[in-house]
């Protein structure tokens, strides 16, 4: 009998939310009615467009008494701007920011874990969750003005999944102060610290949320829960039995992976996937590339987004089956985010949410995907080639280096 891997649980409400445009309205009026607790968790905090309006919802909660805690990675929003840092600190957010570099930076292989999760839960009884930073749809810090919005996607949702994210971010919160406090020899402080992370429980709220939707929350850290994300997707790819779409910006995915979305072409389901078609980061782009020869033998659709950058990591399967199933969360299908990378993804097993995803993923591709002839990628020049098998070789020592096998 196979183990149970997560449970999901009725009761939830959970919508659909695409890019900033959408999310951060969302997100905001959350904020502006929040009454007691803010807990807010992203890998890049930008300040630039209608980023800086999500600061300011911050700032206005932190003002009349709300505790507002604020998580930062290291990597992807590095030390805040002075004036911005400067402003929250003056207005009462509490910030922290995960995992600084130091001297070193990423020379150091422990540096490679990542807080990449993108969470906010507002007085424990909403959650958002997905893979949208706090970054202008418009906007890319390297590449400047966008002309088309960035492609993402989150979630707003209500029941007993808020209490779990709650919970988990609430003890990163007091662990990060614990070793803040042992760094400075503040030993009873940080054991204090360590005694509130472990207390930390939500109870659930008092409300009758009806029937609503089966979903759960899935977390991926380095300790408890290393493989529970990818493990749902392996076990979701099995059951199959019409179709899997598979939307992610950066897919690099491992061999078990790799193998189930080929048996399950194979076995006659139609396997698509929306990646990124435009050049971004070396690694990401060229990486990639390898893989795609044995998924597109197997009969699996590969479509190229072009418009803008892809920064979706979602999923949904049998939209219109006897169990639809959809994820959208910040995950990956890459080494970083599936061995390195605290993560957070919400699952639906909903027909409606199900097929509202892949209606715009649908949309995405049919206006916005180039699709990847087998022959073409078969006729590509050595120099791509090359280029693709170093990036490859460069991913596959990096992870030799951290002791993980993929």
């Amino acid at each position: 009998m196979a183990s149970v891997l997560f449970e999901l649980t009725e009761g939830h409400q959970v919508q659909l939310l695409q890019g900033a445009q959408e999310l951060f309205p969302a997100l905001i009026a959350a904020m502006d009615a929040a009454l007691s607790d803010i807990q807010f968790e992203t890998y890049i905090f930008d300040f630039t467009g209608t980023a800086t309006e999500v600061a300011q919802a911050l700032m206005r909660a932190a003002r009349r008494g709300v505790r507002t805690h604020l998580v930062v990675d290291g990597v992807g929003t590095g030390r805040l701007p002075q004036d911005w840092a400067d402003r929250l600190r003056a207005a009462g957010v509490h910030c922290r920011v995960y995992s600084p570099l130091g001297p070193l930076g990423l020379l150091l292989p422990r540096r490679w874990r990542r807080l990449h999760r993108k969470l906010c839960v507002v007085d424990g009884r909403v959650l958002f969750c997905g893979g949208i930073n706090v970054l202008d749809d418009f906007h890319d810090p390297n590449h400047g003005r966008l002309v088309a919005p960035r492609f993402d996607f989150a979630v707003q949702a209500t029941g007993a999944l808020v209490g779990v994210a709650s919970d988990a971010m609430e003890q990163l919160w007091w662990r990060m102060q614990a070793v803040r406090d042992a760094s400075q020899r503040r030993l009873p402080e940080a054991l204090q610290a360590l005694r509130a992370a472990s207390a930390a429980h939500h109870a659930p709220p008092d409300v009758d949320s009806g029937p609503g939707m089966r979903a759960a929350l899935l977390l991926r850290d380095n300790v408890r829960h290393r493989s529970r994300i990818e493990k749902a997707y392996r076990r979701a790819i099995a059951a199959a039995r019409e179709e899997i779409i598979i939307a992610n910006a950066y897919f690099v995915p491992g061999r078990k992976l790799r193998v189930a979305l080929q048996m399950a072409a194979r076995r006659g389901v139609r396997v698509r996937l929306l990646l990124q078609g435009r050049y971004e980061y070396f690694m990401q782009y060229h990486a990639a590339r390898p893989v795609y020869g044995a998924l597109l033998k197997a009969g699996v659709e590969i479509h190229e987004y072009a418009p803008s950058f892809l920064h979706a990591k979602v999923a949904v399967i049998d939209a219109h089956g006897a169990r639809p199933w959809a994820t959208v969360g910040s995950s990956n299908l890459d080494p970083l985010s599936l061995l390195l990378a605290r993560e957070a993804n919400v699952v639906v097993e909903d027909a409606a949410f199900a097929q509202d995803l892949r209606a715009r993923l649908e949309h995405a591709m049919l206006h916005g995907g180039r699709v990847l002839d087998p022959t073409r990628y078969a006729l590509r020049s050595w120099h791509e080639r090359a280029l693709d098998r170093v990036a490859f070789v460069l991913m596959r020592l990096a992870l030799w280096v951290t002791g993980n096998r993929y």
